[in-house]
């Protein structure tokens, strides 16, 4: 995916004006997803792969292209693939950041689920309640594609502590264009595979993909030894090798070449309305000079479990913000600490438990009280379950709301208009690891999730990715 950038990139430098203009006319762009503007000391660029099975503009795919993708017949609105791009302001890096997309995350709205369904659930939900309202299909389509977007921008948000300036999505078939524009990519395997779910069949070392086979071998994640993670592995070492094709000499003076790298963007890219495409290649040269890392975030557990026994990648948020945070020299977002001055005193929290441990409402509550706040309501929730811990107010923008969820290691604020003005409610689910559970400290105000906490032993993360290196890395 951050390929599909890189190639942009490329090709807006190499291009006459006036291809510029028509490449420029014919970019799919959407707007009004809520985007940043480098605020905080870097450009961040969220890339998402998608599993659309239309092109950029909405347009079905080709019954070829369709048996191309070797992705089966299921439609869904995944985004298997998450990653954010880091550029200070002042240019003198570029990091692409892997988020594994069984990452377990509180997604707005929803709760705690994997962020890969951020887009989709989101989008589903919102299209059944536009078309129940009596919407068109194509309206209920557009306004709900707009929200799965800005949920799961909003996702990445909240996990890395970043200000996201900029979007940009890839369908599958972006893969399949841009490996065949370039005449297949070169990537070496430490074994054979032979997995059907994905299609990946190859044999161990160096061999070329076209854009079929690269598909395969960037989507395999069973039967790999890290599981998703030697699957970001992969499509790091595919996207950087990309890149170095995309850049040889016989692929910058061929205006046939480029002109098919141009098509291929135009069908299988969407970007924010707001960027200047000239702008943003001058801003983003290192990722055209091949000089882009590849990273991904601390991850805690790989083999993670629900309370229903769902298979989950445990991140620790407080150590993704800061890790995201040194890659633009900057200290951890301030948002890790409360920030909401207000008079705990004056302030009565009723706490409710939907997490099936017993006592654990009292165990708050108890917590609360030695921060400073007033004990209202203790005892089971009674109303709607929740699938994530929640401070419930009618106004959500209340500083009062706001200060209970940081005290509580900063769970999410949302309004619920049951709740009486003035009043905050807390419910607590399975995933609540504030002040009051177990082993949590009730003066500590800020999140317990972290690695250092909980003592859990982070999965050592794979040496990062250079584009600029020579050859392809030998991945699992």
């Amino acid at each position: 995916m951050v390929a599909a950038i890189s190639v942009l990139v490329l090709i807006v430098t190499g291009f006459a004006w006036r291809s510029i203009d028509s490449l420029r006319s014919n970019l799919a762009t959407v707007d009004g997803l809520g985007l940043g503007g480098g605020k905080d000391g870097a450009v961040d660029i969220l890339m998402v792969g998608t599993d659309s099975r239309t092109d950029a503009h909405g347009n079905p795919l080709s019954e070829e292209e369709l048996a191309s993708l070797r992705a089966g017949e299921e439609v869904a609105s995944n985004t298997d693939t998450i990653v954010l791009i880091r550029v200070p302001n002042d240019g003198s890096s570029a990091t692409a950041i892997s988020i594994p997309r069984d990452s377990y995350v509180d997604v707005p709205g929803i709760g705690m689920t994997k962020i890969n369904g951020a887009y989709g659930a989101t989008k589903e939900g919102k299209r059944l309640e536009l078309v129940n309202n009596g919407e068109s299909d194509e309206t209920a389509d557009e306004e709900s594609t707009k929200a799965g977007r800005q949920a799961l921008i909003k996702t990445v948000a909240q996990l890395t502590g970043v200000t996201v300036d900029h979007y940009a999505e890839v369908g599958l078939l972006g893969f399949v264009l841009l490996t065949n524009a370039v005449g297949g990519v070169e990537v070496c395997l430490n074994g054979p595979v032979d997995e059907w779910m994905s299609g990946a069949n190859f044999p161990a070392g160096r061999q070329i993909l076209d854009g079929s086979n690269a598909l395969s071998f960037v989507r395999q994640r069973h039967d790999l030894p890290r599981g998703d993670l030697d699957r970001i592995v992969r499509q790091q070492v595919f996207m950087a090798e990309l890149v170095r094709k995309a850049l040889s000499a016989k692929i910058l003076s061929s205006p046939a070449k480029l002109g098919e790298l141009s098509d291929a963007i135009t069908r299988s890219v969407v970007l924010d309305s707001d960027w200047d495409i000239l702008k943003f290649a001058s801003q983003l040269q290192d990722l055209a000079g091949g000089k882009v890392r590849f990273e991904t975030i601390p991850v805690t557990d790989l083999n993670g479990t629900t309370d229903e026994g769902e298979s989950v990648v445990r991140v620790d948020p407080t150590a993704v913000k800061r890790y995201v945070a040194s890659l633009a020299g900057e200290d951890a977002p301030e948002s890790d600490t409360p920030t909401t001055t207000v008079d705990k005193s004056s302030i009565t929290v009723d706490v409710a438990n939907d997490s099936g441990v017993d006592g654990l409402a009292a165990q708050v509550a108890e917590a609360l009280t030695g921060l400073g706040y007033k004990t209202g309501t203790v005892g089971n929730n009674t109303g709607t379950p929740v699938d994530g811990t929640r401070v419930l107010t009618a106004d959500p923008d209340d500083d009062a709301a706001k200060a209970v969820a940081e005290s509580l290691g900063g769970v999410t604020v949302d309004e619920d208009s049951s709740v009486a003005k003035g009043k905050i409610r807390v419910v607590l689910a399975g995933d609540y690891t504030g002040p009051g559970s177990a082993g949590s400290t009730a003066a500590s105000t800020t999140s317990t999730n972290s690695t250092e906490e909980s003592g859990a032993t982070p999965v050592p993360p794979a040496p990062p990715i250079d584009a600029g290196q020579d050859g392809p890395k030998c991945v699992n």
